[in-house]
């Protein structure tokens, strides 16, 4: 069934009827700018990614890539807000540097972009110096292999334990001396 709009006696628009409290919005009608915002158009915010840069739009991509990825939209426009603000260089660079960390976070581009450091080089990981640090242990300390005794069993790394329990000499028949 269709719903015909009509201004002045003129036909308008003709739209699918829709359920109570649903709706539905023709692409066609909403201004060529602000379509892809509507209509939660991914694709779209992608392709403006990546006409600032590769790694921008990869990194668009990998905002994307989750299971509900409208709700990433808006960090997805926030990143076109940097390249708006700060450029496209200086995006490229500092995407590049969060994708080969595996960083994905707009804000730590941003704070990126701010401190003017997308172009330090990445630091890997220090290693710890030569000898022993002052809390380390002994690798033995974290060996999953137990000592089990079981009962009426003597363990042969214990002497004088039976059973699980200490036996002493001076005790005979069950009765203290």
């Amino acid at each position: 069934m269709l719903v015909k709009l009509f201004h002045h006696g003129r036909l308008v628009k003709v739209h699918p009827r829709q359920r109570p409290g649903g709706r539905w919005t023709d692409p066609a009608d909403l201004p060529s700018q602000t379509s892809g915002y509507a209509m939660r158009d991914l694709d779209s915010l992608v392709r403006a990614a990546r006409r600032h840069g590769h790694h921008v739009g990869i990194y668009a991509e990998r905002l994307l890539r989750v299971d509900l990825p409208w709700t990433r939209m808006r960090q997805a426009y926030r990143l076109l807000g940097l390249v708006r603000r700060y450029g496209p260089g200086p995006v490229e660079t500092a995407c590049a540097k969060a994708l080969e960390v595996d960083v994905v976070s707009v804000s730590k581009i941003a704070s990126m972009l701010e401190k003017a450091i997308e172009t330090t080089p990445t630091l890997s990981p220090r290693q710890a110096a030569g000898g022993p640090t002052r809390f380390a242990r002994d690798p033995s300390e974290f060996s999953n292999r137990r000592l089990i005794v079981l009962r009426g069993g003597q363990d042969p790394d214990l002497p004088g334990v039976a059973g699980g329990c200490e036996h002493d000499s001076s005790e005979q028949d069950g009765e203290p001396q």
